[in-house]
């Protein structure tokens, strides 16, 4: 891949940061919504991170030299209406990056937003707990007692947080929650993503000059933008919509994959880039996203981004799991990992992946 150079390119290093790898954050994509305009103990304050980071003097450590792994970090894109009051957001991409002692290789997974599964109570909110699909914790999260068309999806990402720590067993350190206006802010602040389209993809909501569909009952009409198979180079909005199309082959799961891959792209061109290791840049970017961008964690966005900034791109692992439908027609109630899926994740936690994978290989998503 032949990145262009562009100083803000930023920052997706710093996202990255939060995400993963750097970028990740990419990741964080929102990237996903089909909509238009516990368990294990948990790490980080519920406050978003102030973003404020001094330049480390050349004679000290560099940023978070203290961090060496495991990390476990959270990456959300939500459905926020924001021109709708009181529009609870919805997780519509729930990634998680899994970062092994030693921090030499890393693996992303996604969870299904329709996953089945048990929501903790969270007085905070009023809500009770009840298993139902993961997409609705953080909108369960995130609601204010005595202000209804106030919620907050900060308040929301921590129920969402301790869901996905039950579920994976896994302990997660910190996290980050992209808009769809940050997505497509981030995307084209690093001029534009080089990704391999896997299969050709209709766009349900844009036409090809990136202006919306008209809406009409039952779904939209005029013309499509098409993803042709293949390399392709996409802007902000390219990236965003191709990465959230579901009524595709593979329906869902196919969307996942290419999040993964699309966070992949961008991750790569961070690394070759060295922007991880800029602290100054990595700010720049952080403060341009400014609230579509909501960071939690113990640790500063920028510390981890550098600790991170060092990874081999061949060791960023993406791993696809299976899953079915619980229920059909009127009785859909959601999804659910197969058993290799699931096995999956208790190998992670074991130390195991590695392995597992070997003897699973379609479960790791290429390109």
């Amino acid at each position: 891949m032949a990145p262009r150079r562009r100083w803000l390119l930023l920052g997706l290093t710093a996202l990255a940061a939060v995400a993963l790898i750097a970028a990740g954050a990419v990741v964080i994509t929102r990237l996903t919504s089909d909509n238009k305009p516990g368990g294990a103990p948990v790490a980080g304050s519920p406050t978003p991170t102030p973003i404020v980071t001094p330049t480390p003097s050349p004679s000290g450590p560099p940023p978070g030299a203290g961090i060496t792994g495991p990390l476990n970090l959270l990456l959300v894109g939500v459905d926020t209406r924001v021109s709708v009051p009181g529009w609870e957001p919805h997780s519509d991409a729930v990634l998680v990056l899994h970062v092994p002692k030693g921090l030499g290789q890393a693996y992303l997974f996604s969870l299904p937003r329709d996953l089945l599964v048990d929501i903790p109570a969270f007085p905070k909110a009023g809500y009770k707990g009840g298993k139902t699909k993961l997409t609705h914790a953080m909108s369960f999260g995130s609601r204010v007692p005595g202000k209804p068309k106030e919620p907050s999806t900060a308040q929301g990402y921590e129920l969402l947080r301790s869901t996905v720590a039950g579920y994976t067993g896994l302990r997660i350190d910190a996290g980050a929650v992209l808009t769809f206006n940050g997505f497509d802010r981030l995307v084209n602040a690093l001029g534009g993503v080089d990704i391999y389209v896997d299969q050709r993809v209709e766009s349900m909501h844009r036409r090809p000059d990136g202006k919306y569909r008209e809406s009409v009952p039952g779904g939209y009409t005029g013309p499509q933008q098409v993803y042709e198979k293949g390399e392709q180079h996409l802007n902000g909005w390219q990236a965003l919509d191709y990465a959230r199309q579901r009524y595709i082959t593979g329906g869902d799961y196919a969307r996942q994959r290419h999040q993964q891959q699309l966070i992949k792209a961008l991750t790569s061109k961070i690394l070759d880039e060295g922007l991880a290791r800029q602290p100054e840049r990595v700010d720049q970017v952080v403060a341009a996203l400014g609230d579509t961008l909501i960071y939690v964690g113990g640790r500063r966005i920028v510390d981890i981004a550098y600790a991170l900034g060092g990874m081999p791109e061949n060791k960023f692992v993406l791993v696809g799991l299976p899953g079915s439908g619980v229920g059909k027609g009127s009785a859909y109630r959601g999804e659910q990992l197969t058993a290799v899926g699931r096995k999956f994740i208790t190998e992670l936690r074991a130390g195991r992946a590695d392995a597992y994978l070997a003897a699973n290989p379609t479960l790791v998503v290429r390109k």
